[in-house]
C-alpha cells in the first residue's frame, strides 16, 4: 500500500517550506522564525493558506513576513522501460 505522501505527489503536490517571521507578542521589536513544511500545490498553496489563516485566528504573534520555497524536484520515481542492455569490457 502506498503512503499518503506518495499519493499526494502523484496528484501534483510538492514539498513546500515556509519560513514564517513573526513578532513576539510581549516584545514586538523581536522577530522570531518558525519553519513550516508540508506537501502543497503551487502556485496557490492551499495548505499554507489554511495554516496562515489558523495562525492569524489562534496565535498571538503577528506575522511579519512569509518566505516560501517549493521544490518541483521532489516527485515520485519515474519508471523507464529498458529494452536492451550492453556490457563493455
Amino acid at each position: 500500500m502506498a503512503s499518503p505522501d506518495f499519493k499526494r505527489q502523484l496528484e501534483g503536490y510538492g514539498m513546500t517550506t515556509a519560513n514564517i517571521l513573526y513578532r513576539m507578542p510581549d516584545h514586538p521589536s523581536i522577530i522570531q522564525s518558525f519553519i513550516w513544511q508540508q506537501y502543497d500545490l503551487q502556485p496557490e498553496f492551499p495548505e499554507l493558506r489554511k495554516f496562515l489563516q489558523f495562525w492569524k485566528e489562534k496565535i498571538e504573534g503577528p506575522i511579519h513576513r512569509v518566505i516560501v520555497g517549493h521544490c518541483g524536484l521532489i516527485k515520485p520515481a519515474e519508471l523507464k522501460l529498458v529494452t536492451a542492455e550492453f556490457q563493455l569490457h
